[in-house]
């Protein structure tokens, strides 16, 4: 199984990094957001395979989260872009993020790829 992409939203800094340690520990790739709005910037983001935050939380949003996390399909289809980068993300993320792999699941060359990966803004940040 790949690695998931996982945000955590936890204001306790000792607890997300508790977290933050026990999922990288396990091969995941995990992300910490400190509060809601820091949530809602990543969320609108593509390519979070899980959240894991505290239900608890006395600030938490859950109208914006229901709508970060599933929003309201409009009318309009995506953008060719937007599609196409959501769907080498995929690739990448499908493949560990090696660049090799994912243009030969992709079916185009490694250097199409990376060309693709900087007009997307897709680099390991």
């Amino acid at each position: 199984m790949p690695p998931l992409h996982l945000l955590v939203l936890e204001r306790d800094p000792v607890r997300r990094d508790a977290i933050l340690t026990l999922l990288r520990g396990a091969g995941h790739h995990a992300v910490a957001a400190q509060d809601g709005p820091a949530a809602a910037t990543a969320l609108a983001l593509p390519g979070f395979d899980l959240v894991v935050l505290d239900l608890d939380d006395p600030d938490l949003d859950f109208g914006g989260l229901r709508q970060a996390l599933a929003p309201a399909q409009a009318g309009e289809p995506d953008s060719l872009d937007a599609a196409e980068r959501r769907h080498i993300a995929r690739a990448l993320r499908h493949t560990s993020g090696n660049k090799r792999q994912a243009a030969l699941l992709l079916g185009i060359s490694r250097s199409t790829l990376l060309h693709k990966v900087r007009k997307y803004g897709l680099e390991d940040g």
